[in-house]
């Protein structure tokens, strides 16, 4: 057995243990969303019912998919101006010891908008630019409320699939508290205490200045860095304290706070593939659902790392012989194998967290990671928003089966009608349309193509990597692009917004379509939905419908760069 074998078998150990913890997590998060009794009832039921009443909530209550798509629009709306405000003026706020200025309004606009919509794209420094309080109480925050509504939503567009002959999808009020009070905080806490027994600080310090053994002065960051990594992950946000984000040694000190942390970016959407096969009442049809998204990952992180091991054959090493790896921006500390599994997962899960440049990776191993945002965060993805864009990826499959044998495509018992797929296609769409316009248009004006790092495919993979990593909520870029600009600011925003509310609106109206319609029993001439067939027939779906448009843009960024490279030519910055 050679050292890649270990490898990959490390890679089905990690799956593995992801399993056994998210299995029980679904179940969990089954019966505090269906309102059952756990043990945390005991401590926390009364906390729930007082905010009921302080808020005047009726916990009764059963929305239309219209209502509950406004109360998701009115509170974003609250958290974007709070959020907005904070950061404006952090200047006038307490636990600031750096004395940090509020941000320009640009700056501003795009960090409350990118933590709003669960993408966290930072096109700043943390510990240079965010005060403790900022870091807290406006990004923090942002950090659950964000995931509690995406989680909320999914719960909500669930019930439409199962329930029957109703009108209301739930109230966003009560799953917005027990998904924050009884998942994210408990879970946030028994993370935090974890990094921070691995050496993860977490403290109101001032910045500490040393003097290095060559007498140099370095200045320490320092701040409540434990807690806020704790949720960054678990919510699948991705937004560091520090700008080197899972890199730095104060966010990920050891080789055991980096493989948990990678299991608690995929905890949360795991889990909810078993929370929707236990409120469907199909658990053949969730391990279905997880197989698929685990094929797709597994696909994504060999071929990551396969790249990355073979390296540029253009790169001589300092003894004068070509080099068969990459190490160029990697994890140091981990290696590359680890380095491209965090890779894989970070951008599989729309979490966006990085703990090695993005910039650096080989032409066809930035191609898989931007693949696994371009296919619309559906391997495994975002807390909700990973199982609800593969619910519609689902629909699209069933109405493909349908056409192909002629027969009305049905789902969970469920007739898929044309209005339905009408307004699935709208995600399909709208998503890849923003990211291909704003694309073009940073392509042709100076205000959008000056920020590039690099000349030449690197450069257009670059810009192509921004909207796509906004669109789809991820997060991550290629550190190489200047995106603080007034320009990529705005269009970035513009693109995070459409990622959220395009995606999420349309499915919680088919769940307000599908919740009014009666059940037929499924039978043994209903199409399967648990084999492999049904897997397969999902996976073709996702690849073709998700991956197919973006060919082109695929053509002129990443494999062009890639077929430069075989053939040996170099491209240095400045175009030389």
């Amino acid at each position: 057995m050679n050292a890649h074998d270990f490898l990959f078998l490390f890679l089905f150990l990690f799956m593995f243990i992801l399993f056994i913890l998210s299995y029980p997590l679904g179940n969990f998060i089954f019966k505090v969303m269906n309102g059952e009794k756990t043990f945390l009832h005991y401590f926390l039921l009364p906390i729930e019912k007082r905010i009921y009443k302080i808020a005047k909530i009726d916990s009764d209550e059963s929305q239309s998919w219209q209502k509950y798509s406004l109360d998701i629009i009115i509170f974003s709306a609250f958290l974007f101006a709070l959020t907005f405000f904070i950061l404006k003026f952090q200047h006038i706020f307490p636990l600031n010891p750096q004395n940090f200025p509020g941000l320009p309004t640009d700056l501003a606009f795009n960090t409350a908008v990118s933590f709003l919509t669960n993408t966290n794209w930072q096109a700043y420094s943390g510990e240079t630019t965010m005060s403790y309080f900022s870091q807290m109480v406006a990004l923090s925050s942002n950090n659950f409320l964000s995931a509690a509504i995406g989680l909320a939503a999914c719960i909500a567009i669930i019930r439409g699939l199962v329930q029957e002959k109703s009108v209301g999808l739930g109230c966003f009020w009560v799953d917005l508290c027990r998904s924050t009070l009884y998942i994210l905080l408990p879970l946030s806490l028994i993370f935090a205490i974890f990094y921070i027994s691995q050496g993860i600080i977490q403290n109101f310090l001032a910045y500490i200045h040393v003097k290095t053994l060559e007498g140099v002065e370095q200045i320490l960051p320092q701040g409540p860095v434990a807690s806020q990594v704790a949720i960054k992950l678990l919510g699948v946000n991705g937004g560091g304290f520090f700008n080197a984000n899972a890199a730095h040694p104060y966010e990920n000190p050891t080789a055991l706070s980096h493989f948990f942390q990678m299991i608690s970016i995929f905890l949360i959407p795991s889990a909810l593939v078993f929370t929707f096969g236990k409120m469907a009442n199909y658990m053949k049809h969730a391990f279905a659902i997880w197989i698929s998204m685990t094929i797709l990952f597994l696909a994504s992180a060999i071929l990551v790392a396969y790249f990355e091991y073979q390296g540029n054959p253009n790169f001589i090493d300092t003894l004068g012989l070509s080099s068969s790896i990459n190490m160029e921006g990697k994890e140091a500390r981990f290696g590359i194998f680890s380095s491209s599994l965090f890779t894989s997962v970070t951008t599989a899960a729309s979490c966006g967290a990085v703990a090695n440049s993005h910039s650096s990776l080989t032409p066809l191993g930035g191609m898989f990671a931007l693949i696994n945002m371009l296919l619309n965060e559906v391997i495994f993805g975002g807390v909700g928003s990973g199982l609800y864009g593969m619910i519609l990826f689902i629909i699209l499959a069933v109405f493909i089966a349908g056409l192909m044998i002629g027969r009305t495509p049905e789902y969970l018992g469920k007739k898929i009608e044309e209005r339905d797929i009408k307004i699935a296609i709208i995600p399909v769409i709208s998503v890849s349309f923003v990211i291909l316009v704003l694309l073009a248009i940073s392509s042709m004006v100076q205000s959008g193509f000056s920020s590039i790092g690099n000349p030449g495919p690197h450069g257009f993979t670059e810009m192509l990597y921004a909207y796509t990593s906004s669109a789809q909520n991820n997060g991550s870029a290629f550190g190489s692009l200047n995106a603080n600009t007034p320009f990529w600011n705005y269009t970035t925003s513009i693109a995070m917004l459409a990622g959220r509310y395009l995606n999420l609106i349309p499915l919680l109206a088919i769940a307000g379509s599908l919740i009014q319609k009666k059940k037929k029993p499924i039978t043994e001439n209903s199409f399967k939905i648990d084999g492999f067939l049904f897997i397969s027939l999902l996976i073709g779906t996702i690849l073709i419908l998700g991956l197919l448009v973006y060919l082109p843009s695929l053509s002129l960024g990443p494999i062009m760069e890639y077929l430069q490279m075989t053939n040996g030519k170099i491209i240095e910055i400045g175009g030389k």
